[in-house]
């Protein structure tokens, strides 16, 4: 069954009349009140938080009858009728889905539930048919003689066979005894007579009775009969619309634990704990570095002087330097008082010695002052990462105020004093003592080689997962902050992101209006970061 938008729809399209009566509008066999509710929303509702509302069939029904005032003059002659207006954003759309011009409209609510109509009664026929008519329609028919004159026969043939058989019935048990037959039958007359004016029942009628009669009349008596008992209840549109389920809820949950799978939130499942057998690295393939050119180069011409240009002297006494070394060395260590002894194992100890245990490739000492001259000097300065998205609080701008300074300024600040961005900052983290340890800051971590993601010890979160696209370990979050640890800057007012709850992240709480707390808020991040790094990254300075 259509909803009644649609059929005002169908009947205007068609030119039917649309019956108004007792409050009622009437569509053929189907009618519904005046004040029912269709599925077309009003204009400004079902938005923000406001509560969806659907034009009435009386107010759609007096736009119809008044399309051709304009506006003005019809929301005047609607306020007079006391019937809802349509608002003027609905006019012509609602226009056009009446007359036929488009199929649809996105202002109809298709989970709208249905009203179900009212049952015309069986005297109101359909059509357009007038008051008159009806009250005509409700007097009895008069017949012509000949349907008359059949109905008669129909009727004495079906007394005579009730008595034909009434008569035998009698003749068999011993009522005939005590009476006449032509008494019986008197009696059984009159009785069959009264029952003409009372309301038959359907046993009374004689077996074959029904196929005496005509078919029409047989059809009217039964549908009549069928239809006063039919009840209208739900329809195979209003059937699918369930009320007391949710599927939604069902849909969505799906969808969160699919959004947390990809985000990180489901850890792997580890395997039980077995003995592991130390494996031999293999040595990553060199990549292109910047900040390693030697190693493009030949050894550089000293135009045929020995000159080691690769030599330090570091660790060296100053007689070592003034005398030279090599064949002099042997002298001027005969030379030593034997006091010296000690301070020269402490010499001596500045140039370890080459293990003659074969080394694990990969491998490499926790500390070394100097490494030999055919070995080539790794970096040790370790890498922090910082979000490259403009709207994070942490960015290139601000990154050396912010954590070598100990204070925070805006990245706009930095902007309007006309700070120009760098690829990479280079800070220095002041200890106890007056000594500094420098620390690589890059927002870029796509360009870092192998060998440089060892040395990153430190991650800004911003809390989206995109963040972590193309990084080691398939960007899995949950595997990147076990070997990399992880910092989240944000303002205290606010809450905190719902990816960073659920990863192993630092959260750091900055205040808008006090600028003599950033310093205790940022020192925690040093103070958790030399903890981290004593443990898990001690060949790398801090």
């Amino acid at each position: 069954m259509a909803d009644v938008l649609s059929l005002v729809r169908q009947y205007n399209i068609n030119k039917k009349e649309i019956i108004e009566k007792d409050d009622q509008v009437i569509f053929g066999e189907l009618a519904w009140p005046s004040n029912v509710k269709t599925n077309y929303v009003v204009w400004g509702t079902g938005k923000d938080g406001i509560v969806k509302e659907y034009y009435t069939l009386d107010c759609i029904l007096f736009l119809l009858r008044n399309v051709h005032l304009q506006h003005p003059l019809y929301v005047r002659e609607a306020a007079a009728a006391e019937v809802p207006v349509v608002r003027r954003p609905d006019r012509k759309d609602l226009l056009s889905y009446l007359n036929g011009e488009t199929t649809s409209s996105a202002s109809i609510d298709k989970s709208a539930p249905l009203e179900i109509p009212l049952q015309r009664p069986p005297q109101v026929k359909r059509g357009g048919e007038d008051s008159g008519e009806a009250d005509k329609k409700k007097k009895p028919r008069l017949e012509d003689e000949q349907v008359q004159h059949a109905k008669m026969n129909w009727i004495h043939k079906i007394d005579a066979t009730r008595e034909t058989s009434a008569l035998q019935q009698i003749s068999r048990s011993s009522l005939p005894e005590a009476m006449p037959l032509e008494k019986i039958a008197a009696i059984k007359a009159k009785r069959l007579a009264k029952k003409r004016t009372m309301i038959k029942v359907d046993d009374e009628v004689a077996p074959g009775a029904l196929e005496q009669r005509s078919f029409v009349e047989a059809e009217v008596d039964v549908t009549r009969d069928i239809v006063s008992r039919e009840r209208l209840w739900r329809t195979r549109t209003s059937i699918l619309q369930s009320n007391g389920k949710t599927f939604a809820a069902n849909v969505f949950g799906i969808l969160q634990s699919i959004k947390a799978r990809e985000e990180g939130k489901e850890k792997h499942h580890t395997e039980p704990h077995t003995p592991s057998v130390p494996q031999q690295r293999v040595p990553p393939v060199a990549a292109y570095s910047r900040y390693d050119q030697e190693r493009f180069k030949g050894k550089e011409e000293t135009e045929g002087f020995k000159i080691d240009t690769m030599g330090t002297y570091h660790g060296k006494t100053l007689k070592f330097v003034t005398e030279g070394g090599g064949a002099n060395q042997k002298k001027i260590e005969e030379r030593e008082p034997r006091r010296h002894a000690a301070p020269q194992q402490n010499h001596v100890s500045h140039h370890p010695v080459q293990p003659s245990t074969p080394v694990t490739p990969g491998s490499r000492p926790i500390s070394q002052a100097r490494p030999p001259p055919n070995q080539k000097k790794g970096s040790r300065t370790p890498i922090i990462i910082i979000p490259a998205a403009t709207t994070s609080i942490i960015t290139m701008f601000n990154a050396k105020d912010i954590l070598q300074d100990h204070r925070f300024v805006s990245t706009e600040e930095k902007k309007a004093q006309g700070t120009k961005r760098d690829n990479e900052v280079l800070i220095q983290r002041r200890k106890a003592g007056n000594l500094t340890v420098p620390y690589r800051i890059i927002d870029n971590p796509l360009k870092l080689s192998p060998d440089d993601w060892d040395r990153v010890v430190a991650v800004f979160v911003q809390g989206p997962a995109w963040q972590f696209k193309g990084w080691p370990w398939d960007g899995v979050p949950v595997d990147i902050f076990s070997r990399i640890k992880a910092f989240h800057l944000k303002w205290a007012e606010l809450p905190v992101d719902t990816n960073v709850k659920k990863w192993d992240v630092c959260v750091v709480n900055l205040n808008r209006n006090k600028r003599h707390l950033d310093r205790a808020n940022l020192q925690q991040v040093w103070e958790i970061l030399d903890k981290y790094m004593a443990k898990h990254k001690p060949h790398l300075r801090h």
